[in-house]
């Protein structure tokens, strides 16, 4: 018998955000103007709010170590909040669009071995689905900072949920994360449990490294709705990303949700971490193009410091400006330049 602590989700307070915001003079920082609920979670509370963004962070790393990685993406959300909440709010970026709900409290098995993790993994989709399908059905678009890849599943359930119907996925990642879903749930097998439970229409696999792909996932492929579009076949060919990306995106239907995994950058500090991937720009531009396409945002796999010591100064900037890319390119105001 195994025994979990009871985990939750903690809805934000104005006082909760204080502590990460820097106020200086003559500024106003995006903290100050940022929407908070102030209240329960539920639909109809969440529509009140004219912000179309609901912004939520999921830091455990169970998933990954379920999946024989080093655990350390726990650490993202917080520096993520001190970035963020510190960037300027003017006509570019506006708080009043973004309402940032809260993050999930999960603590950690009392067995740490596999059968336990992948046991945890599994009792963190069913936290983490209900408050997604709650977001999505107010009409809002979640953005979603990880944690493990593991949580793709459970954002993907809790979509499909509050729309009635199968979606499609872009994932923008070196790996495919559809092994095995009998081999318990982890971070690897998020979209292959997804197609399992009916969940998902398509699934497009974006600058996937032909080096970490078997021969099983690719009957697996081949044998599903599933589109693999290989990062070395770039190297290889005079092929721009950014195109390929754009015209992917305006081929799949809606409703579709965008995952990124923060090992397919070059140089970002992930359990997976690569030397060789996109570019943080090139990621950014893809977002800039396509964002208005998509029905949430999942940023996953990014740490701050990881279990074997690896640290990234950088990781809370470079995601706040994914997420600052993603609700500039939806237009939520018609800001004019002055």
């Amino acid at each position: 018998m195994v025994n979990f602590i009871m985990d939750s989700f903690k809805i934000y307070t104005k006082e909760d955000i204080k502590v990460y915001v820097k106020p200086r003079k003559g500024e106003t920082k995006l903290g100050e103007k940022i929407q908070i609920l102030n209240g329960p979670l539920s639909a109809q509370h969440l529509k009140i709010f004219e912000a179309k963004v609901v912004l939520l962070g999921i830091p455990e790393d169970i998933g990954i170590r379920a999946n024989y990685g080093i655990g350390g993406a726990k650490t993202a959300w917080p520096t993520f909040l001190t970035a963020f909440l510190n960037l300027q709010q003017n006509i570019f970026l506006n708080g009043e669009d973004i309402l940032l709900l809260g993050h999930f409290e999960i603590g950690e098995p009392e067995e740490d071995n596999i059968e336990s993790l992948r046991q945890k993994t599994a009792l963190i989709d069913d936290l983490v689905s209900p408050v997604i399908e709650t977001i999505v059905k107010a009409g809002k678009i979640p953005v979603v900072i990880g944690g493990g890849h593991n949580n793709a599943y459970p954002i993907i359930s809790g979509t499909s949920w509050a729309l009635s119907q199968k979606i499609n996925v872009i994932n923008i990642d070196a790996h495919t994360d559809l092994r095995d879903v009998d081999e318990g749930r982890h971070s690897g097998n998020g979209f292959s449990s997804a197609f399992a439970h009916k969940l998902l229409a398509g699934y497009t696999g974006f600058g996937i490294h032909q080096n970490y792909i078997s021969e099983t996932l690719m009957n697996y492929s081949q044998n599903n709705p599933v589109k693999l579009v290989y990062f070395d076949d770039f190297l290889s060919k005079d092929q721009s990303p950014i195109n390929t990306f754009k015209s992917i995106t305006e081929s799949v239907k809606s409703p579709c949700g965008l995952e990124i995994d923060l090992d397919s950058i070059a140089g970002v500090l992930a359990s997976a971490a690569t030397p060789s991937g996109f570019g943080l720009n090139e990621v950014r531009k893809m977002i800039l193009a396509t964002a208005k396409k998509f029905c949430y945002l999942h940023l996953c796999e990014g740490a701050q410091k990881l279990e074997n010591g690896q640290t990234d100064l950088f990781i809370g900037k470079t995601l706040s400006y994914l997420v600052s890319d993603f609700v500039k390119a939806l237009h939520l105001r018609s800001a004019v330049l002055l």
